[in-house]
């Protein structure tokens, strides 16, 4: 492993982490540990992460692919905004399963393991739970699969660190409706239907704070599972 490339769906999943970062464009270069990193925003949805991919691989030669971001949690036993790497991403639309590598230097405490379903859109309360029973997984996302796919077509390694910014119970708007094609969000529209309809408010202020939090999570994570480990001092 020598140059990675890491693929958010929203600036703010990798702001902690790039924010000292050059930039090109959009995409941001820099370091992690002894390695060469690139990343970039790509907007929500598959058709948005494969242009990215395809603009990072055209930026340059890597050879692992890395999905981040956030991703609701199917599971009680996992909250946020804890940050955790991903073993296994199931595409829910095709059933295909992408096994990931594990990073590098995992510290000693490292994170917990999870199995990933990637869904095309937020999922409600009822579906976390299908999702977790039918495919044995404790989170759901948007974008991971299609990161996955990308990397296996093009030979490339793939890795995936997730942080949980809502829970298996949270009910969560229908981003989609209000998603450009090319993946971003137009927030003064949501902005405007959110403030008509109030039984929105708590979860939208909690989602806020959570993703706050989840994406200094994930900047430490991927430092943690990056950076070579300290040697161990000698004993005389």
């Amino acid at each position: 492993m020598n140059r990675i490339a890491l693929i958010a769906a929203l600036p703010s999943e990798l702001r902690p982490l790039v924010h000292h970062w050059s930039r090109h464009g959009k995409i941001a270069t820099g370091r992690i540990g002894n390695l060469d990193a690139v990343a970039l925003a790509a907007g929500m949805g598959e058709t948005a992460v494969t242009r990215a991919c395809e603009a990072v691989l055209a930026d340059g030669n890597f050879d692992t692919l890395i999905s981040l971001g956030y991703a609701g949690s199917l599971s009680c036993g996992l909250r946020a905004p804890e940050a955790v790497v991903v073993r296994e991403v199931v595409d829910a639309r095709t059933g295909e399963i992408f096994e990931a590598i594990q990073p590098p230097h995992s510290p000693a405490n490292g994170l917990k393991s999870q199995r990933l379903v990637t869904l095309d859109h937020v999922a409600s309360p009822e579906e976390k739970r299908r999702l977790a029973e039918t495919h044995q997984a404790t989170l759901v996302d948007m974008e991971a699969a299609t990161v996955a796919r990308f990397a296996q077509s093009h030979n490339l390694g793939f890795l995936c660190f997730k942080a949980v910014t809502d829970g298996p119970n949270d009910e969560l708007p229908d981003f989609n409706r209000f998603t450009t094609p090319d993946g971003r969000l137009r927030t003064a529209a949501f902005a405007a239907w959110a403030v008509f309809h109030p039984r929105y408010w708590r979860i939208l202020g909690e989602l806020e704070k959570n993703s706050h939090a989840a994406a200094h999570e994930l900047a430490k994570s991927i430092v943690a599972n990056f950076a070579s480990p300290s040697p161990s001092p000698s004993v005389s």
